[in-house]
């Protein structure tokens, strides 16, 4: 009789055991899974790759194209390996595919194949055949370094922060910019004018001599230029002016950016009324700088600018860029959703791209 009181004791201990120990492994199954699950991209596919520069063997074709003119490099199965605009130093690359994605402020998933990258001169036709071309394209064909693309997602909400060898943090989280002490949620609520030495927090000598100290309440903040600069210019190395002034290089505002004689430009700025709006945008190519006419306080004055991505995996064109409402860059839907098609806030205030 004794033993046979002490079964449902041992079977209830043998049930707990079994719980708890189902318990254990799905919690370290699931610490698992978020320690493989990037917080702010991931490269979720990798194409049939069949040689060593990351694109496909057999024979490979030159063509010219126009609006803009441009050369495209292609398989002879004529699919597209590269792409070269005259007058611009960025090119967009054919590489293995990631998807961008940021879940604090949108659904929204960029799935692409692009990898776009600054060339060391401006292309022109026929730079096919020269030297630093050839050696630039067996460097970065097919190269996962990063891009313009991962340097960009660098500076969205949760990213980390990276430090360079002399312990200055040049990536992670950014902010917009500081609180305005005169302005309200949806009017003017943060500071503008932080550019990418303030986020860096260290002074900036530009190329004509001049030297800007950081403020120290900009620290980790860059507006929308100042996240552009940041992106193409402190990271990419692409030329810097201290301001919109003449000069060789990258304006500081948006407005100095559309209007300048950097890049080459795919859709020409025809005005900034909402008669100005492109009739059509499919001439956009990922990495081109897009810019926008968002508050009638500025008058002529071009007012917001981000960098075109692609498409989303639902068929949009998206973009990033760094806004007050997000506090920072971001893909995000709070303020108006980053499409540059329909008719939404940033789609209908779209006035014109450049190509860098």
């Amino acid at each position: 009789m004794p033993p046979k009181k002490k079964r449902p004791a041992l079977h209830a201990v043998t049930v707990l055991a079994l719980l708890a120990g189902s318990t254990y492994l799905t919690v370290e199954l699931r610490k698992d899974e978020e320690a493989r699950t990037p917080k702010v991209q991931a490269v979720t596919d990798v194409p049939g790759l069949h040689n060593s520069t990351g694109q496909e063997g057999g024979k490979q074709k030159w063509e010219r194209l126009k609006n803009p003119d441009r050369s495209v490099l292609r398989t002879e199965g004529g699919k597209v390996l590269a792409t070269f605009t005259d007058g611009a130093r960025t090119a967009t690359l054919t590489g293995p595919g990631r998807t961008f994605t940021e879940p604090t402020h949108t659904k929204s998933r960029v799935v692409t194949n692009d990898w776009v990258r600054l060339m060391p001169e401006t292309w022109r036709e026929g730079a096919e055949k020269e030297k630093w071309f050839k050696d630039w394209y067996k460097e970065f064909s097919g190269s996962e370094e990063d891009d313009i693309f991962a340097m960009a997602f660098q500076y969205v909400e949760g990213a980390p922060v990276k430090k360079d060898d002399e312990g200055i943090s040049y990536a992670g989280d950014a902010n917009f910019g500081p609180l305005n002490p005169n302005g309200s949620s949806g009017n003017d609520l943060r500071l503008e004018e932080s550019d990418f030495f303030d986020y860096l927090g260290i002074p900036y000598t530009f190329r004509d001599g001049t030297t800007i100290q950081p403020e120290t309440i900009r620290a980790r903040s860059m507006d929308c230029s100042g996240f552009i600069r940041t992106v193409f210019g402190y990271r990419a190395r692409y030329p810097l002016m201290a301001s919109d002034k003449a000069g060789d290089g990258l304006p500081r505002t948006a407005n100095g950016m559309a209007r300048g004689t950097v890049g080459t430009d795919v859709i020409k700025l025809k005005g900034v009324t909402a008669a100005d709006r492109p009739k059509s945008i499919d001439v956009v190519q990922p990495g081109d700088l897009v810019f926008f006419k968002l508050d009638n306080r500025t008058k002529d004055r071009l007012d917001h600018v981000g960098i075109f991505l692609g498409h989303d995996a639902d068929g949009h064109k998206i973009f990033i860029s760094s806004r007050e409402e997000v506090n920072g860059p971001t893909i995000g839907d709070k303020g108006g959703t980053s499409r540059l098609d329909g008719n939404g806030y940033y789609a209908s205030t779209l006035r014109s791209a450049k190509r860098l």
